[in-house]
């Protein structure tokens, strides 16, 4: 049944030979890679002014140069990765490129940095475009978290289906907004320069919150940092060539720029129109919701731009979805994560991280109430650390394969990185005080987990190496060895009989033990173990506080004192299993139980003791 259920929702598998034709178009790969970074374009000029506004509605003058600085930012970024990406081109993600470049700390440091960034964009992204919809419906607003919780796990189900499954999906929303997006943008120009759309007359020079006028550059490099949201996810291509088609790196070059292109193009028209009619931050309401309600009205077409900027926004988790599972699995690959995240799935993805990322991305939209303001300032620090690191890993990739052209190319990623190192120090610099400092304080936390779990797969390897054995002595003193069997039994009934039989087919050793917590029952059970022990030994241990438990490793413990030199201790459990789970709710388990703790004690030595089930089927 679950099985049915299982693919019915993710659908049949799909065999590995087949991961070829799984692989994305660079249109389909638009939509998977990109629809983060071009989603950033609902809520990055909000940011803007939302810190300008405390300067004065004056200072909301400011938004269109510090934009431009931005778009700057953003080609030099842009480029950088361009150079990464044919760099790397089998992926060249900031973990890759740090670890391999600059040494095992910055990989390290790079890789945490994105993890959180990925979780955070989840969280972001799924909060601004809920935001959206109660701004076009605010009766909505209530219910802003539990519909983020729904819109995390429908994005998280797309992706379950498979990488391709997902970008076809994705694929219709994500250029529906950008055309939608483009079409407010080019109607608002026109119906301005054409006198229909008249623009809004200088806002009055309110005066400045006390105490702000004098901070007034340290506002506008806190609006930029804020605008430089609209950079997220710029790195998603350069971590996903794989996914590509033939030729990879080709396609994914050619993806990043159409997303650079599409994303400056959206991010400088939707901040000159903003300036241009004059609208400022509302608590209820977008700039997105307010621009489109001026140029489109309030019919269809608002309607259409409010539905397709929450689609976008929902959908840009997308983009972390396809990148934290694979950035996960080069982790684990490495041991830095546990091995199950690089495991793939029916689908050829990576459900472990998939789900992993939907319950952080979860648990951040209810511990901050589903608010995007009081997600922003944590997000961004992450990212821009990542740039930072990669593109000096880039630099010192150019030096050391000095190729046809590599000045030139070490010349792209120097800047980037001088440029996005910058951009970092004015991020943490505004940004601290407001929730910068939670991820500061995480990424050593993330550094030193990752260690601690190589730290121990390389114990692991190393008690699990044959280094120092010999075959032939090994196999010799094991063949000399005579096994003690124990079989710890509740009663004699159709469940036990066949532990006891098996029992005895392992060893002439074999001793039953019944712990005595029912006088009755005891007495029962010696009554029949003549005619039903098998000529095995019955040893019954006394148990005055009614522990099932206690008194049997008291017993296997004795044993091994009294016999330190015998081989394995083989432990036999007898366990009926029911005909149904919810069957077993009605009985102890004790079996599950003694089994479980038995596997964690240690004995006398670490490999001194065997557990063997033997499970006995009811009938429906």
């Amino acid at each position: 049944m679950a099985a049915a259920v299982r693919r019915f929702l993710i659908g049949d598998p799909i065999p590995t030979a087949h991961e070829l034709y799984h692989r994305l178009s660079k249109v389909q790969a638009l939509a998977v890679f990109s629809s983060d970074a071009l989603s950033s374009v609902a809520y990055a000029t909000e940011e803007i002014l939302l810190v300008l506004v405390l300067a004065g509605t004056g200072a909301l003058q400011l938004s269109l140069p510090i934009a431009l600085a931005i778009a700057a930012l953003l080609a030099i970024v842009g480029s950088s990765y361009y150079q990464t990406i044919h760099g790397y081109p089998s992926g060249g993600g900031a973990y890759i490129v740090a670890y391999d470049n600059l040494g095992k700390a910055p990989g390290l440091i790079a890789a945490a940095a994105l993890l959180i960034d990925y979780t955070l964009t989840v969280a972001v992204s799924i909060t601004a475009g809920v935001a959206a919809v109660t701004s076009a419906v605010p009766s909505l607003y209530a219910f802003r978290v539990e519909l983020c919780l729904v819109a995390i796990a429908f994005v998280a189900w797309a992706n379950l289906r498979g990488v391709r499954e997902s970008g076809t999906l994705f694929a219709v929303p994500t250029y529906g907004f950008v055309l939608i997006f483009l079409a407010l943008i080019a109607t608002g120009t026109i119906r301005v320069l054409t006198g229909s759309l008249a623009p809004a007359l200088s806002p009055e020079m309110r005066p400045p919150m006390a105490g702000v006028q004098s901070l007034a550059w340290f506002l506008v490099l806190r609006a930029f940092a804020s605008g430089c949201t609209a950079l997220t996810g710029i790195e998603a291509i350069s971590n996903g060539i794989r996914a590509f088609e033939k030729p990879e790196a080709d396609n994914a070059g050619r993806t990043l720029i159409a997303m650079v292109v599409l994303l400056a193009t959206m991010f400088l028209g939707i901040t000159f129109l903003s300036r241009l009619l004059g609208v400022a931050p509302l608590e209820h309401e977008t700039i997105v919701s307010q621009v489109g309600r001026q140029v489109f009205g309030t019919g269809p077409l608002y309607l259409a731009l409010q539905a397709g900027t929450a689609a976008i926004l929902i959908l840009a988790a997308n983009t972390s979805f396809a990148d934290f599972p694979r950035l996960s699995s080069i982790l684990a690959r490495d041991r830095y994560l546990p091995r199950q995240m690089a495991n793939l799935g029916d689908r050829l993805v990576f459900n472990n991280g998939i789900i992993g990322l939907g319950l952080l991305a979860s648990a951040l939209v209810v511990f901050f109430g589903g608010q995007t303001h009081r997600l922003i300032p944590l997000y961004a620090v992450g990212v821009f650390l990542a740039f930072t690191l990669s593109q000096s890993g880039m630099v010192r990739h150019w030096y050391r394969q000095r190729g046809q052209g590599w000045r030139v190319k070490a010349g792209v990623n120097g800047m980037g990185a001088v440029a996005t190192g910058v951009v970092l120090v004015v991020i943490v610099a505004s940004k601290l005080i407001h929730g910068a400092w939670i991820v500061i304080f995480l990424l050593p936390i993330c550094v030193l987990f990752f260690h601690a779990i190589k730290s121990h797969y390389a114990a692991v390897a190393d008690q699990l190496s044959l280094e120092g054995l010999s075959p032939e002595e090994w196999g010799d003193l094991a063949s000399r060895r005579r096994h003690k069997v124990v079989v710890p039994v509740s009663g004699i009934h159709r469940g036990t009989l066949p532990a006891l039989r098996f029992a005895r087919s392992l060893s002439k050793d074999v001793t039953a033990v019944m712990v005595d917590v029912e006088p009755e029952v005891t007495a029962g059970v010696r009554d029949k173990w003549l005619a039903w022990g098998q000529d095995i030994p019955l040893v019954v241990l006394e148990s005055p506080y009614r522990s099932t438990i206690g008194p049997l490793l008291d017993y296997l413990a004795d044993l091994d004192r009294r016999e330190p030199d015998r081989g394995l201790a083989v432990v036999v459990l007898p366990e009926f299993v029911t005909a149904t789970r919810w069957h077993s709710l009605l009985h102890n388990q004790t079996a599950q139980l003694v089994k479980k703790i038995l596997v964690y004690q240690r004995g006398h030595t670490a490999k001194d003791r065997v557990i063997i089930d033997v499970p006995y089927h009811l009938r429906r």
